[in-house]
């Protein structure tokens, strides 16, 4: 039974939904990322992935479009990356093509690593220097590599963003570039969800109502950044999504 068109479970799995949004926008406010991947984490807890994967497309997408600019440098970003944004549209494709959209308890397994994988990551603070002559041929290896992540668990940042960070890009040209990746890649998503059946009409509607929570956690994020120590924030995110991470691969 599908639990987005199950009024009887409603009100429950909404007011969920919306707390899970408004942490997961307050993440991506402080840190500039998270969103998607704590997103999935929580909201696997109680919907199945794919149903959490079709929640998670607007405000997603709204808010990494927002995190693309200043449009007047996005062209010089687009021309640098593209080889790997095409990589990323090609591995969705065939992650949705070959796996289907993420259901049953592989697609928890598959997230949980994901999860491990990332917050293990970044707490060992983990780096690696690419230099400019393989980038041509890396970035569209990386980019379908994360996009058989995107199809087989929803999120997308794994190994999209430590190869990312890779690259010594200053600040914001860093920021402005994981936010083209993570709009392919949930446009890709989004594609992929729908051509299995598990993004529908009535999913859109859904997704677009989480959006204002989303919003609302972002404006907060941006507020406490100044105000807290974004390192221990984010280590202690990390230690959370570890830990969920691991429970759902030991369920």
């Amino acid at each position: 039974m599908n639990v987005l068109n199950n009024f009887s479970v409603l009100p429950a799995w909404l007011w969920m939904a919306m707390g899970v949004f408004a942490l997961a926008g307050m993440v991506k406010g402080v840190v500039g990322l998270g969103l998607p991947t704590v997103a999935m984490g929580l909201l696997a807890l109680r919907l199945p992935p794919a149903e959490a994967a079709a929640l998670l497309i607007i405000p997603s997408l709204v808010t990494n479009i927002w995190q693309m600019r200043p449009w007047r440098a996005l062209g010089l970003s687009v021309a640098r990356m593209w080889p790997m944004q095409a990589g990323i549209v090609v591995g969705t494709a065939a992650g949705a093509w070959l796996i289907g959209a993420p259901a049953g308890a592989w697609a928890h397994v598959a997230l949980g690593v994901a999860l491990v994988a990332y917050a293990g990551w970044a707490l060992l603070g983990a780096r690696w220097h690419v230099p400019p002559e393989r980038e041509r041929w890396m970035g569209p290896v990386v980019g379908a590599v994360t996009g058989g992540v995107t199809a087989g668990t929803g999120v997308f940042v794994v190994p999209a963003v430590p190869y990312l960070q890779a690259l010594d890009m200053h600040r914001d040209e860093l920021i402005q570039t994981m936010g083209l990746c993570f709009t392919v890649s949930t446009a890709a998503l989004a594609a992929g969800l729908a051509w299995n059946g598990s993004f529908t009409a009535g999913d859109v509607g859904w997704s677009a109502v989480l959006l204002l929570p989303a919003l609302a956690g972002m404006r907060a994020g941006a507020w406490l950044r100044s105000r807290l120590s974004a390192l221990w924030f984010r280590r202690c995110l990390m230690v959370s999504l570890a830990l969920l991470g691991v429970s759902m691969i030991m369920r």
